[in-house]
């Protein structure tokens, strides 16, 4: 009895019965400016290397170092966010990434910054990074109660979508105006404030009892994925979200828009904000209005999905859009609708699947199973953009996207059914 009193009260140590606490909050916020710092510096650096007299080659190694490390590194930061301190592991990785981004802006200041260099500190920030992200996903069921934990994860994803919204606006313009450097002191100085935010939070770490080597302890987090029936069938639906869908805003729209429509990159820029908005509108969506109703949010998402998608695939049949005089704002209007819509349907998607991951998830496998369910996930990203870049070299751009929506439309009859059999 004593024992079970003694959980309770560091239960509420951790999180308060209040819709928000400061815990939560001071996550949120630290989150918030370390990733708008990082999109400033993920949206400039291209162009930064382009004007050092780098060229397309360059900037795909520097997008393949942002995304690789973090996802190689995940299975080792699931076992150490399971039996470390996930709050020790936050910090320190804020502050080292902020550390190693400063002496960017000290060394781009001196004019001595090297693409190499930069390519070796972009390495090394992704790595951590990657021990970053399965420690926050693990850490936040023990900072707000149950019920509440559907809106803290909406509110996460705002946030990082208002990130994302505000990072392309501030980076360009503040590099045009005062070159690289202030943006690397903004990035350093942004995740330096968000290690002292995670600082702050009041965390009890349970010290972990499991002395098992690192190979077991990644093998029962495997394992418990695997056997579980519901967690196993939403990392592949997340695969195919991530392999099938993502790759379209990547690879499918920016082609299509410098080889089939006259439009300027203005125009183009205007569909990202769209895009942005429709995830941060999908986001709020589902934490105001879907909070008790995870289930009815998730099967929403995926019709919206499939009718979204088929919509942005029509409209880029030549049939159609030969129907609409060049450069016009009705066609860019029903385009940027159809992707801002599948944006949003990611987000409807993508909130209630990993509430249920860490409603079903024991604390002690939380960071394990995230790493494994990330690196399956956000693993499906590069094989997707290959796959959609090897069908594209055979077939005319709307028949790949066609070709896709037939795919989706598939593999969603087949998620209804299963989850309709394990219902029963």
């Amino acid at each position: 009895m004593l024992k079970s009193s003694d959980s309770e009260g560091k239960e509420k140590n951790n999180h308060s019965n209040s819709r928000w606490n400061i815990n939560f909050l001071l996550l949120l916020w630290g989150r918030m400016v370390s990733d708008t710092g990082s999109r400033i510096q993920l949206i400039v650096v291209p162009l930064y290397i382009l004007d050092q007299g780098g060229d397309g080659a360059t900037i795909g190694l520097f997008s393949f170092l942002a995304l690789a490390p973090a996802l190689l590194i995940y299975p080792l930061a699931g076992v150490l966010g399971d039996r470390c301190n996930r709050k020790r592991i936050m910090v320190l990785t804020d502050l080292i990434s902020g550390i190693l981004i400063l002496a960017l802006a000290a060394a781009s200041y001196q004019g001595s910054l090297r693409l190499s260099g930069l390519m070796l500190v972009q390495m090394a920030v992704s790595l951590l990074n990657g021990l970053f992200d399965p420690a926050t996903k693990g850490i936040l069921p023990k900072l707000v109660s149950r019920e509440n934990l559907p809106r803290a994860n909406s509110a996460v994803a705002a946030m990082r979508t208002l990130s994302g919204l505000m990072g392309p606006v501030i980076g360009t313009s503040l590099y045009a105006s005062f070159g690289i450097s202030i943006l690397f002191v903004m990035n350093g100085l942004s995740f330096l404030l968000s290690g002292i935010s995670e600082m702050l939070i009041r965390y009890r770490h349970e010290r972990s009892r499991d002395h098992t080597s690192f190979k077991k302890a990644l093998s029962d987090g495997a394992s418990f994925v695997l056997s579980n029936k519901a967690i196993r069938k939403l990392c592949l639906f997340l695969l195919a979200i991530y392999g099938l869908v993502m790759p379209l805003f990547q690879v499918l729209l920016p082609l299509f828009f410098r080889t089939q429509l006259s439009y300027s990159d203005q125009k183009y820029g205007w569909v990202q904000i769209v895009i942005m908005l429709g995830a941060l509108f999908g986001s709020i969506l589902v934490g105001t209005f879907f909070q008790s109703h995870q289930r009815r949010a998730l099967s929403y998402g995926i019709t919206l999905l499939l009718l979204a998608y088929l919509a942005f695939s029509g409209l880029t049949v030549p049939s159609v859009f030969n129907r609409f005089e060049a450069g016009s704002l009705a066609y860019l209007f029903y385009l940027a609708v159809a992707a801002g819509l599948i944006s949003a349907a990611v987000t409807f998607i993508n909130v209630p699947l990993q509430t249920f991951i860490q409603e079903q998830t024991p604390e002690n496998y939380l960071s394990r199973v995230f790493s494994i369910v990330g690196l399956i996930s956000k693993g499906g990203l590069p094989f997707g953009a290959l796959l959609y870049g090897a069908a594209l070299a055979r077939f005319d751009i709307h028949w790949v996207g066609l070709m896709v929506g037939g795919l989706m439309a598939v593999l969603s009859v087949i998620f209804r059914l299963h989850r309709s059999s394990d219902e029963e």
